[in-house]
């Protein structure tokens, strides 16, 4: 399950995915569990940015006690998981813009970072759903999760993840599927969305943690 990923700044929300983010929003480059970053959506037949946490049940919504883990929603089971089943069928969808997400290969006996990114360099969008909290607030506020998939053959997303455990893969959509995705008012239309990208458009390399900075 992708955990990290690394975020666009707001240059290329502009440029690749012709939404700008609000001017006053800022967010951090490598993005984890309950920061806020980026996602994009449809309103008025336009694509809009907004800054939301990471993580579909923000912190302080989930019950005490109890830490969910909603960085990532399972494909299969997306209709009918509590915590992901309402913004499912209401078909909020999103775009989850990225530049790389960051996967573990034990390929060399221990878990190894590895950045997984598209062959061109480019920054692509991932398919995502969101939900909007406080409404009766003025300025009401937002979270996203990622979709995956089975990735049990896939060329390059089976190499991830612990030896024996299911292979997972986020949804990587083309550019000419953004509208149309985000656009989708049909949770099983939206299903025909969810498959595997060509390996051959992606590339794979070891991309440890940067150093902590003392201070």
């Amino acid at each position: 399950m992708c955990v990290n990923y690394g975020s666009p700044d707001p240059q290329q929300m502009r440029a690749y995915f012709r939404a700008a983010p609000n001017p006053f929003q800022t967010w951090k480059a490598e993005i984890w569990n309950h920061y806020d970053a980026p996602f994009i959506v449809a309103r008025n037949g336009e694509r809009q940015a907004l800054l939301g946490e990471y993580g579909l049940v923000p912190k302080d919504k989930q019950p005490p006690g109890v830490k969910l883990t909603t960085m990532n929603a399972r494909a299969e089971s997306i209709g009918e998981r509590r915590s992901y089943k309402k913004p499912w069928m209401l078909s909020q969808l999103c775009l989850v813009p990225m530049t790389c997400f960051y996967e573990p290969c034990y390929e060399s006996g221990r878990a190894a970072r590895w950045g997984i990114r598209l062959a061109n360099d480019g920054p692509f969008a991932v398919a995502g759903i969101w939900a909007q909290w406080d409404i009766d607030r003025e300025n009401p506020r937002h979270s996203f999760t990622q979709i995956t998939i089975n990735a049990d053959e896939h060329p390059l997303m089976r190499r991830f993840h612990r030896p024996g455990d299911e292979k997972r893969s986020l949804v990587i959509l083309r550019p000419e599927e953004y509208d149309e995705w985000l656009n989708c008012r049909n949770p099983e239309m939206a299903r025909t969305f969810l498959r595997p990208y060509p390996a051959a458009l992606m590339v794979g390399k070891p991309r440890p943690l940067p150093p902590r900075v003392k201070t």
